[in-house]
């Protein structure tokens, strides 16, 4: 008899992710199952949550809210900086996605929203905050060995 999930367990997952108004935004479809450790935070959080205590071979779907996915979207988040702040050779365009440094060596990724002669807007909440989420999710395996998160 499988055991149920637990925190710790290396399980592989197929799964399809969308938006509420139903556009997929990933699926393992056409490409392998996806193998992840539970707890670990390689997933959102309302992921891991879904698939405690289910076994192999089950499958659900499950509605995330922002809180249990990539978060609120945070305006203070949506900053102007000078277009002078830049390289003037630097061709920026909306959709751009920049990696911005921060102290302590740390980095954001940021879109470009809006480019004016003055300004640059940059956004960077993640691609996906603010969204709620339903993912169909359907256990593949369970019982794997740290091992098999490298293909091992």
């Amino acid at each position: 008899m499988t055991q149920e999930i637990k925190d710790g367990d290396v399980i592989r997952v197929l799964y399809t992710g969308r938006y509420l108004d139903g556009q997929v935004f990933d699926t393992t479809d056409d490409r392998a199952p996806f193998t992840f450790m539970v707890g670990s935070g390689a997933v959102i959080k309302g992921f891991d949550e879904a698939v405690r205590g289910m076994k192999a071979g089950q499958s659900t779907q499950v509605t995330i809210e922002p809180d249990k996915a990539y978060g609120p979207r945070d305006e203070t988040h949506v900053v102007d900086i000078p277009r002078s702040s830049m390289p003037a050779q630097m061709h920026m365009v909306p959709g751009m996605q920049l990696k911005l440094p921060l102290q302590g060596g740390k980095a954001v990724t940021a879109t470009v929203v809006d480019v004016t002669d003055e300004h640059i807007r940059l956004d960077a909440n993640h691609v996906m905050a603010g969204k709620t989420l339903v993912f169909d999710i359907e256990i593949v395996a369970t019982g794997l060995k740290p091992a098999d998160l490298f293909g091992g």
